[in-house]
């Protein structure tokens, strides 16, 4: 090859003409749109010109560079891998490929992340990923937790240059945040009541470790799906829920007949003991004002003794007499006319006299009487009145 006049001529001459440069690449473009030229004809005659080509070509290489960016998305500018700008919505240029390059990512889209399950495409149904949804609680029981991640993007260049793969990132840190929160509850507080709130410290904790780790992730929502126990125990468990529901039940039925029974206890030993204070009040006060009028009595005896005998023996027979339906008469007396209240009289028997058996007697139309046994009769209530006292 050595002696190869061409080889030599190319090693020992200069860079190829201009000219010749362009009409190759003229002859190129003949060729590619099939203008060969006909014999005899030179080809400069009908060769296509270059300039205006190139300058086509530039035109469209440069109107390459235009792009637009929608509302709530930012424009990422790339120059040969490294970033110059972040642009806001609107169109916008950019030096054309392989210059620049652009990535529009969408802000304010709520993307989805499912942990425990999958849903199935395009269907109603859903996968369970056993893996990520068996969870251990505090007091030592396993349950089934599947829930799901809601969240944007808050800070483009964290997530483009920070957050290689941003789902898995933060399937990950969920699964992590969310089994360390149920790993401090109890089994029925992460079942029943408390949902809501391990949600709540999720997100929180989500959160915090994200943007330690600068993944330029906004959580917007955690929602729980399922929380069950594991299959394999779900039949144990539904008899220990009947049983405490039982309990309970019995429970609200005690405390039931409790409330019913010990109030009513309560107001009858309020009323006995309220009855029996009156009793005791009563007592009190008729024994005081007894020995009050026996003293009173006494006095008046001291004073008089006949007459006080005399008044209380009357008394005595006024209180006696006032139960019988008897009436004693006194024939010595000077009254010609005497009037009796049958009507009182009758009523005190249990009869009901009417207005025309009230009528006046004269001792003629009375029983005689046996003086001498009412004297006699006076005489033993005297006698009897002595020996008491």
């Amino acid at each position: 090859m050595a002696n190869d006049p061409g080889w030599g001529n190319r090693n020992n001459d200069g860079p190829p003409d201009l000219d010749e440069v362009f009409r190759q690449l003229s002859r190129k473009l003949n060729g590619l749109f099939g203008r060969n030229g006909g014999a005899g004809e030179p080809p400069e005659a009908k060769a296509i010109p270059v300039l205006p080509v190139l300058g086509l070509v530039a035109v469209i290489w440069f109107a390459t560079g235009f792009y637009i960016v929608d509302q709530g998305s930012r424009g990422v500018v790339l120059r040969f891998g490294k970033h110059v700008e972040t642009t806001m919505p609107g169109p916008r240029w950019h030096l054309p490929y392989p210059v620049e390059s652009v990535t529009v990512v969408n802000m304010e889209q709520v993307r989805t992340v499912e942990v425990g399950y999958r849903s199935a495409e395009g269907g109603s149904g859903r996968g369970r990923e056993l893996r990520e949804s068996l969870m251990l609680t505090d007091d030592e029981n396993i349950i089934d937790l599947q829930f799901a991640v809601q969240y944007n993007l808050k800070n483009v260049e964290d997530t483009l240059f920070n957050n290689r793969f941003a789902e898995e990132s933060v399937r990950g840190i969920a699964e992590t945040a969310i089994r360390e929160i149920v790993g401090k509850s109890k089994m029925d507080f992460a079942l029943y009541e408390g949902r809501e709130e391990i949600a709540a410290l999720t997100k929180k904790m989500m959160q915090e470790i994200l943007d330690r780790y600068s993944t330029g992730v906004n959580v917007v929502n955690v929602t729980m799906q399922n929380a069950q126990p594991p299959e394999q125990v779900q039949a144990a468990f539904d008899d220990a829920v009947k049983a405490g529901q039982d309990r309970e039940r019995q429970k609200n039925e005690g405390y039931a007949y409790a409330n019913d029974v010990v109030p009513r206890a309560h107001g009858t030993a309020s009323r006995l003991l309220e009855e029996a204070a009156g009793y005791k009040l009563r007592v009190e006060n008729e024994a005081t004002g007894n020995a009050s009028r026996f003293e009173q009595i006494l006095t008046q005896y001291q004073r008089a003794p006949e007459v006080t005998r005399q008044r209380l023996y009357l008394d005595a027979q006024e209180q006696i007499m006032s139960s019988v339906s008897k009436v004693i008469v006194d024939q010595k007396g000077n009254n010609s006319l005497l009037y009796l209240p049958l009507d009182k009289l009758l009523s005190a028997s249990g009869a009901h006299p009417s207005a025309a058996a009230v009528q006046p007697v004269t001792p003629s139309s009375l029983p005689e009487l046996d003086t001498a046994n009412v004297q006699r009769s006076r005489d033993s209530f005297r006698s009897r009145d002595r020996e008491s006292r």
